[in-house]
């Protein structure tokens, strides 16, 4: 099947075993799994009855264990309805029944009993039966509705992400021993949202998973929401609310591997099914996961079901892809003779390209207001670029190399950094290269990285002054926008997901600063155009000053798509003041200080009085006018005419 085939849109097909979506499931071209499989009650000439729909290839006997008859696996026998697939029915099953398959496989050897690869909702864990629920209909939305998501999701838009972790963004109970339910979280999470300005949130993985430690990153339950903050009707409510206020709602999809749990997919009839049979395709050494199978087409209606199940029904703008680097590539993390070339001899895994490919083209195809998001660690070429032009397809891709980059140099003391100036500026050498997204993810405040906060140089004073205008650098720079959860208020220690965030930090000044001035960036980076509809082009950016590696000073014009009202952004990355630098400008007239990271509402020694300079006509930097200014120390300052 070619990339961007898609055999049905939210076509409205009633569920059952119907042939030609078994075939259809068999070729990997059934892009809507839930309408065939799962557990649900639903209505025959009979009466109501719970269908159960599981693919067991090869297995030599299937059943329907749980409480309602003892986990007995002679009770509820299941038949094979052709390729792989079984099926059956029992009436008295309501919705909220626990159950999972007893499987003899193909040794004759009976598996441990296996939750339901299918199921639409999960018990809470520690437990691991799924439960009787049937998908979520396709809700019915106005136009305005994907006009609305189509607008905020354009690469031309200004995107700033909130990444948040559902469990400890806050906490429930006296001591915080409770997890918000999926209500609370939307009551206390849309205002602060809003308040702050963000344009979307992305939740780590939603999807069921076992081990909390995890975070999500190894699923059990593609198709379920997790049990911990309530129910799929809650969390699609939630949706619902964020999005009614404006805000969009991305989540991680984990399509690159799986736990190795024995109620998980792992050898579900006592052979490979959904991983790769071969242990160098099929196993990961990193995360001690199994690998999907991606050339199976079985497993790729199952994933990209998942994933428009996602979107579709459960309603969410789009998903970020995790961990796409370790899919396309044979050697990721393999040694020497630990894995095999593909038929060209080459280390590219050209099934995991093309089932990339598909997912995005399908998910576009059945909603072009979508977004698709790809972590991707490498060079690889064309990520975001459409399928038909050879690319991987998604709409943008986290800027791992700038993060890593930059990051570093704020590390620096400042007496260094002059040595390493190319690191503020070599993301500019690729910055149109991909549709990128500035991501300062929680990847950064974890396993003993320290928090954003802690990473930067200094005393006390420096590290807030210098993150503080790392942040206006972030946001003027080109690329989309991604926060971690607590660096809004600069939290003090690593995120831990065992507790909430340190809330308490906001009542100190200089925490509140910090976060006051996320806030202003993020409602001047909505308002500017200039900052946001040419992030992903060449044209929206110019150097004014690239070069001043002696005094560590930077700055930059961002430029609106009409050319006429751009943003000058100026930054010294040095405790030392600049006063009287001047930097060209294109144009004559007056240019205010809008922002000053500096300045006393944000923790800055500078009174927060209006700054307005006269443009002199003095060539300077390349252009045909200039300013003079003072810089503070280890501050940026953004400028526009007026």
């Amino acid at each position: 099947m070619t990339p961007g085939t898609v055999t049905t849109c939210y076509s409205g097909l009633a569920g059952g075993v119907n042939p030609g979506l078994l075939a259809a499931f068999a070729e990997g071209s059934l892009t809507e799994p839930h309408l065939l499989f799962g557990a649900r009650v639903v209505e025959t000439p009979g009466g109501m009855v719970t269908r159960f729909v599981i693919w067991a290839p090869e297995a030599r006997r299937v059943s329907v264990v749980g409480d309602f008859n003892h986990w007995n696996g002679n009770d509820f026998v299941l038949s094979h309805v052709g390729y792989g697939v079984w099926a059956g029915e029992r009436t008295g099953l309501p919705d909220g029944t626990l159950y999972k398959y007893e499987i003899i496989g193909v040794d004759g050897h009976l598996q441990p009993l296996k939750a339901d690869p299918y199921a639409y909702a999960a018990e809470l864990r520690p437990a691991t039966a799924s439960v009787v629920a049937g998908p979520l209909d396709h809700p019915v939305r106005p136009q305005a509705h994907y006009d609305a998501r189509a607008a905020r999701n354009h690469r031309g838009a200004p995107i700033s992400i909130y990444e948040m972790h559902l469990g400890s963004w806050r906490r429930g109970g006296a001591r915080g021993e409770r997890f918000l339910t999926y209500a609370e979280i939307g009551d206390a999470l849309i205002p602060y949202l809003t308040e702050l300005g963000f344009t979307h949130v992305q939740f780590m993985p939603v999807s069921e998973f076992p081990f909390d430690g995890s975070w999500g990153y190894q699923p059990t339950g593609m198709f379920a929401p997790t049990a911990r903050f309530g129910g799929p009707d809650a969390f699609r409510e939630l949706v619902d609310r964020l999005q009614a206020a404006g805000i969009g709602v991305l989540v991680d999809f984990v399509p690159a591997h799986f736990p190795v749990d024995g109620h998980g997919l792992g050898k579900l009839v006592g052979k490979a099914v959904y991983e790769h049979p071969d242990t160098r395709r099929g196993f990961h050494p990193d995360w001690n996961t199994l690998i999907y199978d991606f050339g199976r087409p079985e497993v790729q209606s199952f994933l990209i079901g998942a994933a428009r199940y996602w979107i579709g029904n459960l309603g969410v703008d789009g998903l970020r892809v995790d961990a796409v680097s370790s899919m396309l590539y044979l050697d990721y993390s393999r040694n020497h003779g630990e894995w095999e070339p593909n038929i060209h001899g080459g280390n590219q895994n050209l099934e995991a390209v093309q089932f990339l490919q598909r997912l995005n083209a399908v998910c576009y195809a059945c909603d072009p207001s979508a977004m698709m998001v790809a972590e991707e660690s490498t060079a690889w070429d064309g990520v975001t670029r459409p399928t038909d032009a050879g690319g991987l397809g998604f709409g943008f891709k986290w800027n791992m190399g700038w993060m890593h980059d930059t990051l570093e140099y704020m590390k620096r003391d400042p007496i260094h950094r002059g040595h390493h100036h190319g690191e503020m500026t070599f993301g500019l050498v690729y910055a149109w290269s991909e549709n990128f997204i500035l991501a300062l993810s929680h990847d950064e405040v974890v396993h003993g990285k320290g928090s954003l906060l802690e990473k930067m140089a200094g005393d006390r004073w420096q590290k807030f002054a210098n993150l503080r205008a790392y942040y206006a650098f972030m946001w003027a720079h080109p690329g989309k926008k991604l926060l971690f959860m607590g660096c809004e208020f600069a939290q003090s220690q690593e995120w831990n997901h065992d507790h909430g965030l340190d809330w308490h930090l906001t009542s100190d000044p200089d925490h509140a600063g910090v976060q006051r001035l996320v806030r202003t960036l993020n409602l001047a980076y909505r308002a500017t155009p200039a900052l946001h509809e040419q992030d992903c082009v060449p044209e929206g950016f110019g150097w004014v000053e690239g070069g001043a590696a002696d005094i560590s000073v930077y700055a930059f014009l961002r430029w609106d798509v009409a050319r006429k009202d751009p943003v000058l952004a100026v930054f010294n990355f040095t405790p030392v003041p600049r006063k009287g630098y001047r930097v060209g400008v294109p144009y004559p007239g007056a240019w205010n200080v809008v922002l000053n990271t500096d300045a006393e509402p944000f923790g800055g020694a500078s009174a927060p009085k209006p700054v307005r300079l006269k443009a002199e006509r003095v060539a300077w930097h390349g252009q045909p006018h200039s300013l003079v200014m003072d810089l503070p120390a280890l501050a940026g300052l953004w400028l526009q005419r007026g």
